[in-house]
């Protein structure tokens, strides 16, 4: 197959790459930056047309991950960067691929698990999830993050496509052992020993391994049956205060000191990213995989840290040589 993937540059991209490319397809990249990366990286910049069009024609799959980092604060120009770049982009994507003579047999468009509620009391799943937006003492940085999930869906679907399928992924924190990534900064709060309970601790952590993550888009681009919304996550999230445990433990340390609300504020606002990360609880199962017959390698997450600690720990080795 040949795999197109805007927006591919980051982690997530490089995760779909890595996999797909081991697996003997050509996979293409598009980015708004040159990058020198395994695979042909092609420039365009998410809002106009241009020489990339050509790159889609004839493709098998597009696999859409563009929109600017969350990992920010959200003042009025992020917020626009956010909301913008994912809506623009898939418009344009619309507008292209429906213009194609060939176009790709399947796309696959990121989405988030953000934009279910803040759930304590129970499991968000495909078919009975409930969606987040005006819950009453919901902070507005949370309200905003599920707007701009609802309108990255709608910009997705608004446009038909009769000869590519569309599958719009609600996924989890996907992590993955590569510097920068998710998983890394949660790593370094447990190196520094600052690896505690976040905030009250029974806010649940939704979360996938990055084996899983690509071998769930692969099982997605295989059966037809697949359209529309589609949770990717780990089945079995886990309050905060067991994810920590476990994540310090898989890195052989006991005790990490415990951030309470106010220092997270505080936090947060010197890193320049926002509490809601960490705070909201994102209790979401990916039902829909489940019944089709995916199994997951890594269902737990004590099994998941322990693996992507080993894999961080052999990394650092071999850099040291």
């Amino acid at each position: 197959m040949r795999i197109v993937i805007p927006g591919g540059s980051g982690q997530v991209g490089h995760i779909l790459g890595r996999h797909f490319q081991a697996g003997g397809h050509e996979v293409v990249v598009l980015s708004r930056r040159v990058e020198t990366a395994p695979w042909p990286v092609v420039l365009w910049d998410g809002e106009t047309r241009g020489k990339w069009t050509s790159v889609l024609e004839g493709s098998d799959v597009c696999i859409n991950l563009a929109g600017r980092s969350v990992n920010c604060r959200y003042n009025p120009k992020n917020r626009r960067a956010i909301y913008e770049s994912r809506v623009r982009s898939t418009r344009l994507l619309n507008e292209v691929i429906a213009s194609l003579s060939h176009p790709p047999v399947v796309w696959i468009n990121a989405s988030t698990a953000t934009i279910y509620r803040h759930a304590l009391d129970r499991a968000m799943d495909d078919e009975t999830g409930e969606l987040g937006g005006n819950e009453p003492g919901a902070p507005d940085t949370w309200n905003f993050s599920i707007d701009v999930a609802k309108a990255w869906e709608e910009a997705f679907f608004e446009t038909a496509t009769p000869r590519t399928r569309k599958v719009a992924i609600r996924s989890a924190m996907t992590f993955s052992p590569d510097r920068g990534g998710v998983f890394d900064v949660f790593l370094r709060l447990v190196r520094l020993g600052l690896g505690g309970t976040q905030g009250p601790g029974n806010q649940f952590v939704s979360w996938i391994h990055e084996a899983d993550f690509a071998r769930a888009i692969e099982w997605l681009i295989g059966r037809e049956e697949f359209a529309g919304t589609v949770n990717v996550a780990a089945p079995n999230p886990i309050p905060n205060r067991d994810f920590m445990r476990l994540l310090r433990e898989a890195w052989g340390y006991r005790v990490g000191l415990p951030a309470p609300r106010w220092m997270l504020e505080i936090g947060t606002f010197l890193m320049r990213t926002e509490s809601e990360l960490v705070l909201k609880s994102r209790r979401v199962v990916a039902s829909r995989l489940r019944e089709s017959g995916f199994t997951f390698l890594f269902p737990e997450w004590a099994e998941a840290a322990r693996d992507l600690v080993n894999r961080t720990r052999e990394i650092g080795l071999s850099r040291a040589d």
